[in-house]
């Protein structure tokens, strides 16, 4: 159905009539010396030609005002009523950017990236896939920052996601503090929906806070932990004596991390590639939704648009015959021999078809 937003502005639509019909008219005076020449009767004729216009110009002037009365209403177009099913997950994302994170022990697509760069890459994409959810961003080095508390703004988070420098945060890795900070964000949420995911590549250096007390606090507040160890178990580095293996993901504290997630009733993830960072957040994408009530909406689209074009295109075809109408006689029959000769075919194929 169509609807107004202003419908009592279509009670203007009689005005100008009723200007017209009621109120007082206007007297022209005239000059009570008066010399008759033909330049001053053509005048005349001009004034008297402005004063009585043509009708069809009067009912295009009529057209214009309804059309500006009925877009000054704003009437909208309003949709069926439709149900949308509203999804109440809500999720803390801890990303470590620790000076550790520059080992480039990943590849995306043949090219060897940094740590940070392929978990911007993954993340970036799994944050676009959770359309409907509130999700904020922790940023942790020597310190902790919330970079972006709970929203379903996902494109500015992804965009403050990618715009994370190594050592923003510090250049040491404050695993507790992240935590006790994702704790603190979550805790006034719904128990059954309180979700950090943490990334990082080494082992608690700084902070205020231990990782397991952190971890026992999050337990109590009802904040499940999931839990990601990202870096290659085995490089290959030039040496002075030559190349030869390392293991990039030594300093890497898996058995916290994994006692941080059982604690909570989360799960460890081990990510040494990017293939395998990619499938963790995959799986990670496919946590319980918590569904709340069905949410209720009209689609509206708005019409006073169509009116306004409407008045223009009548305004713009009265002033154009306003013009012509003020040119010599003789282009006005030029004009008029124009448009004459441009239907004059049309007119001849019509008779010939007859």
């Amino acid at each position: 159905m169509i609807s107004f937003h202003w419908p009592w502005l279509l009670l203007c639509l009689p005005l100008p009539y009723l200007i017209w019909r009621f109120a007082p008219a206007i007297e022209r005076t005239k000059s009570k010396v008066y010399a008759p020449s033909l330049m001053m009767l053509a005048d005349d004729q001009h004034q008297q030609a402005s004063i009585n216009p043509q009708p069809w110009l009067l009912w295009l002037a009529v057209l214009t005002w309804c059309c500006l009365v009925i877009a000054a209403a704003r009437p909208t177009y309003v949709g069926e009523l439709q149900s949308l099913k509203a999804t109440d997950r809500n999720m803390m994302l801890a990303v470590d950017l620790s000076l550790s994170m520059k080992e480039e022990d990943m590849q995306i697509r043949g090219r060897a990236v940094n740590r940070l760069q392929a978990v911007k890459a993954v993340v970036s994409e799994f944050v676009q896939r959770r359309q409907g959810d509130r999700l904020g961003l922790i940023l942790f080095g020597s310190q902790a920052y919330i970079q972006t508390p709970l929203t379903f703004d996902l494109a500015t988070l992804n965009t403050l996601l990618d715009e994370a420098a190594l050592g923003l945060a510090g250049r040491n890795t404050a695993i507790g503090d992240a935590i006790g900070l994702g704790v603190k964000r979550l805790m006034d949420l719904p128990e059954s929906n309180r979700v950090l995911i943490l990334l990082t590549d080494g082992k608690n250096t700084a902070g205020e806070i231990e990782p397991l007390q952190a971890a026992q606090l999050a337990k109590q507040a009802g904040v499940k932990i999931y839990t990601i160890g990202i870096g290659a178990d085995e490089m290959v580095v030039q040496g002075f004596f030559g190349p030869r293996r390392v293991n990039p993901s030594q300093d890497l504290d898996e058995a916290t991390l994994t006692q941080i997630a059982t604690q909570t009733g989360g799960r460890y993830y081990r990510a040494r590639n990017v293939e395998e960072l990619d499938g963790i957040y995959q799986e990670l994408d496919r946590l319980e939704a918590i569904e709340s009530d069905a949410q209720k909406i009209r689609p509206e689209k708005a019409l006073y648009w169509y009116a306004l074009v409407a008045a223009f295109f009548c305004t713009l075809t009265a002033l154009m015959t306003a013009q012509v109408s003020r040119l010599p006689s003789q282009w006005q029959q030029r004009i008029a021999g124009i448009f004459a000769s441009l239907s004059g075919p049309n007119r001849s194929r019509r008779s010939a078809k007859k």
